[in-house]
C-alpha cells in the first residue's frame, strides 16, 4: 500500500495544511541562558514565517537550529520530525519524532507518524507497536484512517487477517463511504473466505458443512442444479445441520426449476420445524402465500415473523402489502414508514408508500416516494448488471426485492 503522505514538488504546496493537524504546540519548560533563549525565539519566528510561505525546507532548518541549541525542546523536535516526514525523509524524521515522544509520551499523532515512518524504513516491528498504541487514541479522522490503513497493510502481509478485519471494521464505522476503506474490506474478507474454504476442505472434506459451502459457491456462480445437488448431499450426511433447509429453499425459491416454489415451501417449513425461531423462513412463507393470492395466510406468516423480529424490513413490507389488499391503510402506513427507517434503500417500500400517500391525497409525499423508488430501483438494476458482468448471481437482497415487487 503506497504511503498517503508521499510528496513531490507538485504537492509541496499542501504541506502546511497537512502538517498543521499534526503540529504540537507545547511550551518548552527548559530554562535556557538569556542569549541562547533569544536565539531560539528568533529561529521560532523565522520558522513561522517560512511555514506561512510554504517553505518547509527552510522551516525545517530553523527547527534543526533550535534542537541544536536545546535538544529538550519538545515543540521543535516534534515539528522537525513532522516536516521531515512530509518531505519523504523518513529515516531522518524518526530521531526527532522519537525524541519528542520521549520528552512527552502520549502525543498520539506524533506516535502514529513515527510508526508510519518506521514502516517506510522497514522497521515493521516498531512500526506496528507505535501505530497500535496510537490508533485507539487518535481523534482526528484523517490521521486515524491513515494509521489504520497502514496497520491493515502490515496485518495482511503477515497473514493476520483477523486483526486486519477488526481494523477495517473500525475504519468503516468512522467513514462508511470511503472507497479505499471499502476496497480494503473487500480484499480482507475475500482473503478470509479463501482461508476458511481451504481450512474446511482440509479439516472436513466429506462433511455436511463442506457440501454446504460448495453449494453456496456454486449458487453464486449461477450453477443452480449443481448447488442443489450439494445441498441434498449435505442433508444425507447430517440433516440436522442448521441453515441447510433455509439455504436450499432460497435456492429453489429464486430458481426457474419446475415445481421449485412448492419444493421451497416444504424446505422453509422444514427449517421452521428444525428451528421455530427461524424468522426468515416464516417471512418467506408469507411471500409464497402472497404470490399464490392467499393474503390471509401471508398476513399470518408475516405477523409471526414480526413477533420473532420486529425490525425485519421485508416482513414489515410484506405485511403492509397484505394489509393494503383489505384496506387496513393506517397500519400498512406505519409498517412501511418503519421499514424505510430500517432500510432507506428498500425500493419496494418506497413504491408501496407512494401508493398510500396518493390515496390519502398527499401528492407531494407520493411524488417524493415515487422518485425514491425509481432511484433505488435504477441503482439495483445497475448492481444486477454488474453481477451479470462478473458472472455471479444477484445477492439475496436483490432476489428478495424481485419476489416482493
Amino acid at each position: 500500500m503506497s504511503s498517503p503522505y508521499t510528496i513531490d514538488m507538485r504537492t509541496k504546496k499542501v504541506i502546511l495544511p497537512l502538517c498543521a493537524a499534526l503540529f504540537i504546540v507545547i511550551p518548552s519548560y527548559c530554562q535556557s541562558p538569556p542569549g541562547r533563549q533569544q536565539q531560539i525565539e528568533l529561529h521560532v519566528k523565522q520558522a513561522q514565517v517560512y511555514l506561512s510561505e510554504n517553505k518547509p525546507d527552510q522551516a525545517a532548518a530553523e527547527f534543526k537550529a533550535i534542537v541544536a541549541l536545546d535538544p529538550k525542546n519538545t515543540d521543535a523536535q516534534g515539528n522537525l520530525g513532522v516536516l521531515l516526514y512530509f518531505q519523504g525523509q523518513y529515516a531522518d524524521a524518526i530521531p526527532p519524532l522519537r525524541a519528542a515522544l520521549k520528552l512527552q509520551p502520549g502525543i498520539w499523532k506524533i506516535q502514529a507518524l513515527l510508526g508510519m515512518a518506521e514502516k517506510r524504513t522497514n522497521d515493521i516491528t516498531r512500526a506496528l507497536s507505535d501505530m497500535e498504541k496510537a490508533f485507539p487514541k487518535l481523534k482526528e479522522q484523517k490521521i486515524r484512517i491513515d494509521t489504520g490503513m497502514e496497520m491493515i497493510d502490515i496485518y495482511s502481509a503477515a497473514g493476520e487477517l483477523g486483526k486486519a478485519a477488526a481494523t477495517v471494521n473500525a475504519l468503516q464505522e468512522l467513514d462508511p463511504t470511503n472507497v479505499e476503506i471499502t476496497y480494503a474490506a473487500y480484499r480482507i474478507y475475500s482473503d478470509l473466505t479463501d482461508e476458511s474454504r481451504l481450512s474446511l476442505s482440509v479439516e472436513a472434506p466429506n462433511s455436511a458443512r463442506m457440501h454446504q459451502m460448495m453449494a453456496h459457491e456454486l449458487a453464486r456462480q449461477g450453477k443452480t442444479d449443481e448447488a442443489i445437488a450439494h445441498y441434498h448431499e449435505a442433508m444425507k450426511i447430517d440433516p440436522k445441520t442448521l441453515g441447510l433447509h433455509f439455504e436450499l429453499a432460497e435456492m429453489l425459491n429464486n430458481s426457474s426449476i419446475p415445481g421449485g416454489r412448492e419444493e421451497a415451501k416444504k424446505e422453509y417449513e422444514a427449517a421452521l420445524v428444525a428451528d421455530p425461531s427461524d424468522e426468515k423462513s416464516e417471512s418467506r412463507l408469507g411471500d409464497i402465500a402472497a404470490l399464490e393470492g392467499d393474503q390471509k395466510a401471508a398476513a399470518e406468516h408475516y405477523e409471526r415473523a414480526l413477533k420473532l423480529q420486529p425490525d425485519d424490513p421485508d416482513a414489515n413490507v410484506g405485511l403492509a402489502k397484505a394489509l393494503m389488499t383489505v384496506n387496513q391503510t393506517d397500519r400498512a402506513l406505519a409498517l412501511l414508514e418503519h421499514a424505510i427507517k430500517l432500510d432507506p434503500t428498500d425500493a419496494v417500500a418506497h413504491f408501496r408508500l407512494s401508493t398510500i400517500y396518493r390515496k390519502m391525497g398527499r401528492s407531494a409525499d407520493a411524488k417524493n416516494e415515487l422518485q425514491e423508488y425509481q432511484k433505488y430501483k435504477d441503482m439495483k438494476e445497475k448492481l444486477r448488471e454488474l453481477y451479470r458482468q462478473m458472472r455471479l448471481e444477484p445477492g439475496k437482497k436483490e432476489q428478495e426485492d424481485d419476489a416482493r415487487q
